[in-house]
């Protein structure tokens, strides 16, 4: 095929106020530029255009771009027969995703490392190609002696451990259906999820190190399968050993994973068969919700290829790389990080610990010390290490990074700039990334070939006809309006899991044939796009709308400020009244000047219309492990109310400090 020359002016636009423009390496030589010659497209907006305009053409050319390892090639991309709704893909073909993502690379390289993995007392493990495909195999082996068989639930509630992700590719070569959970969870959140997709195996661990203490997990997995019938079986990992004490231990139930695989005859096949790119491999529940939990349904031939292809478009990730997103199993970038980088032969660093202990530092020494190229983290733990100051950086050599991840939330910009500058060197790209456990990775995302301004995305993510829409659909500019996605997509879920009728009405019921996520967004005059937050967590004061993350970011400028959260608290004339959560940096006195001039940077930026009711100080925001805080939350207890399940907060506790502030009532 012939090559297009490189120009730089039709691969990417200039940008006032752009903080990272693209190098003419980054125009040569990165993924998505060798992408775009190959489809012999003569922009990124053309590309994105066509892709829009013919799904089944992008899909098909970005799968051959990856190169994925089909076991048989599909005879047609996209099938929209039964409607957008229920799109199916790859039709004729056969693929495995945990096959694909393991015999390639043992093949071909099989020395080479594939996980490298840190536990937070400093040990260290690391497993090459050949190793994990004959770990995972083992696995797979031992399981089917368990009883387990294709279509079967299996949940996993597990930190990140090497096993964890030979337990994740173990279930999918059986072509069996895990559910990943939170290893932070309570025992009523675990119970729910296994009894919802009538989980009939759990694979956990006598316990994990957290801030230096074991956390006994069997102990709260014993306390969750009481409400969890159908588990039959319990497989235990030894993190802990001795420090985990006495394990509870159903002797009828339970076994310990490594005596099981010893048991396990290396002549034994591995279970096998084609896989039909439709056959589902993970149930992954939204977190947060309350009410019955729904399990997004995910399949072979989805959520790996979108993530792996988001990973390879937007965040040039491929063989040679290593990959690094501190997150746990349960959200999804954990499911997307392994299925990701493995396909796309990166290595894999997984950490199991608080990012703060022993010291603010082991971030840094993680990315000097294996030599991270690729590092994702959520803005809420930028602004809380960035707390810490330049020092525990500065004191470690982060040369190997190349590329810098964020998603989670919105950003605001003197965090992203710190990220930028103080992480990156002021020469990384900041791939902003936003989407959702449905989406199986981003809508809308930065990428090489485009400038980047702070705290922005430069478009839909490659391949995604995502839009910007008003609520007759039409679209919207300089303004907000409701994100969409106006054609399908492989990464798509199949539905939640026994709720058809939910599923159609959480997504397609507003605007016929098309996606709306739930969250404001913006394009600005350059192009460039903003998420403001969920829809539904959107503030209206006097009839203004405006997001809670314009609110928290106006109130970040600060230099007293950390970090901030913006909740709505109803008002008789009003309608709602905006409250701001304002954790301080360290040493700084909560006085009423101090509150007063946070909430005049709020009205400056804003307008009076908008000046906050009330300005608190609070020692954190409810956050999930991840990083993610929890608005809903926030303001459940501000207000008295049930704020419903709290087993995913890193810091329960701070709901009743909130609470406490919340119950006197608005002061003038």
């Amino acid at each position: 095929m012939a090559r297009m020359p490189v120009d730089e002016p039709i691969f990417g636009r200039d940008a006032p106020g752009a903080a990272w423009r693209p190098t003419p390496e980054h125009l040569a030589t990165s993924r998505l530029a060798r992408f775009l010659r190959e489809a012999r497209e003569p922009s990124l907006d053309a590309l994105q255009r066509h892709a829009a305009a013919d799904p089944a053409w992008f899909w098909g050319a970005a799968a051959d771009d990856l190169g994925l390892a089909w076991a048989r090639r599909p005879t047609s991309v996209l099938d929209t027969s039964r409607g957008p709704e229920f799109a199916r893909w790859w039709s004729g073909g056969s693929f495995n995703y945990a096959s694909a993502a393991l015999e390639p690379r043992a093949a071909s390289d099989p020395d080479g490392v594939a996980l490298l993995w840190e536990g937070e007392d400093g040990e260290v493990r690391q497993l090459t190609n050949a190793a994990l495909l004959r770990a995972v195999d083992d696995a797979a082996r031992m399981l089917a002696r368990q009883g387990v068989r294709e279509g079967d639930r299996v949940g996993i509630l597990l930190p990140m451990l090497v096993e964890t992700v030979v337990a994740v590719l173990a279930v999918g070569r059986l072509r069996a259906i895990y559910t990943p959970i939170f290893s932070g969870y309570g025992a009523p959140a675990i119970a729910s999820r296994l009894a919802d997709c009538d989980a009939g195996v759990l694979i956990t661990a006598d316990g994990f190190l957290r801030r230096g203490k074991a956390v006994r997990l069997k102990e709260v997995a014993d306390a969750a399968l009481a409400d969890a019938p159908s588990v039959r079986r319990v497989m235990v990992v030894r993190r802990l050993g001795e420090r985990a004490g006495d394990v509870p231990w159903d002797r009828d139930r339970d076994r310990w994973w490594d005596e099981e695989l010893g048991l396990v005859a290396d002549a034994e096949p591995v279970p096998g068969g084609e896989t039909d790119p439709e056959t589902p491999y993970m149930l992954i529940y939204t977190s947060g919700t309350t009410g019955r939990p729904k399990a997004a349904v995910h399949v072979h031939g989805g959520f790996p290829v979108k993530g792996a292809q988001d990973l390879a478009h937007n965040f040039d990730l491929g063989p040679g790389d290593t990959l690094f997103w501190y997150t746990d199993l349960g959200w999804m970038m954990g499911p997307w990080a392994i299925s990701g980088a493995l396909l796309l032969g990166a290595r894999l660093v997984l950490y199991e610990g608080a990012p703060d202990y022993p010291g603010p530092d082991r971030m840094w020494a993680i990315v000097e010390r294996h030599r991270v190229s690729h590092l994702g983290i959520s803005p809420t733990l930028v602004r809380a290490l960035m707390a810490h100051g330049e020092e525990p950086v500065r004191g470690h050599g982060l040369s190997s990074l190349r590329v810098l991840g964020s998603t989670g939330e919105p950003w605001n910009d003197e965090p992203w700039w710190w990220y930028f500058r103080e992480i990156g060197g002021g020469r990384c790209p900041v791939i902003n990334y936003s989407g959702g456990t449905e989406v199986s990775g981003g809508i809308v995302a930065c990428n090489l070939l485009t400038p980047i301004k702070p705290s922005s995305f430069s478009g839909p993510s490659v391949g995604m006809a995502a839009d910007v829409v008003g609520p007759d659909g039409t679209p919207v500019r300089g303004a907000y309006g409701e994100l969409a996605i106006r054609a399908p997509w492989p990464g798509m879920t199949r539905g939640f899991w026994h709720d058809r009728d939910r599923y159609l009405a959480s997504y397609w019921a507003r605007l016929p044939g098309v996606w709306l996520h739930g969250d404001w967004a913006e394009i600005d005059a350059d192009g460039f796009w903003y998420i403001h937050g969920r829809s539904d967590d959107t503030l209206k004061v006097a009839g203004k709308r405006v997001g809670p993350a314009e609110v928290e970011g106006a109130a970040s400028v600060h230099q007293a400020v950390i970090e901030a959260a913006a909740i709505g608290v109803p008002d008789p004339v009003k309608g709602e009244v905006i409250v701001v959560l304002c954790v301080l940096r360290p040493g700084v006195t909560p006085d009423p000047d101090l509150l007063r001039e946070i909430s005049d940077g709020v009205t400056f930026s804003l307008g009076k219309t908008l000046r906050p009711e009330r300005v608190e100080v609070v020692t954190a925001l409810p956050k999930t492990r991840s990083g993610k805080v929890m608005r809903r939350v926030a303001r459940s207890a501000w207000l008295g109310l049930d704020a419903g399940d709290l087993s995913s907060l890193e810091n329960p506790a701070v709901v009743e400090e909130i609470g406490r502030l919340g119950a006197g009532g608005a002061r003038s």
